[in-house]
């Protein structure tokens, strides 16, 4: 059986991640939340701040 690793496991999976691969998981999704979240929060301010201009 090839050890599991987060480049060969599929969350269509019937088997269960390792504790590894569960954590690198939710280690890369928190920093796309994260990365994704401050790309908004910075569009937003741009927004508020063409807005503030046009007036």
């Amino acid at each position: 059986m090839i050890p599991q690793t987060i480049d060969n496991y599929r969350l269509t999976s019937m088997e269960e991640p390792s504790d590894e691969v569960l954590a690198q998981l939710m280690r890369e999704a928190a920093e796309e939340a994260s990365r994704t979240n401050r790309e908004a929060t910075t569009r937003f301010f741009e927004e508020i701040k063409q807005a503030a201009a046009a007036y």
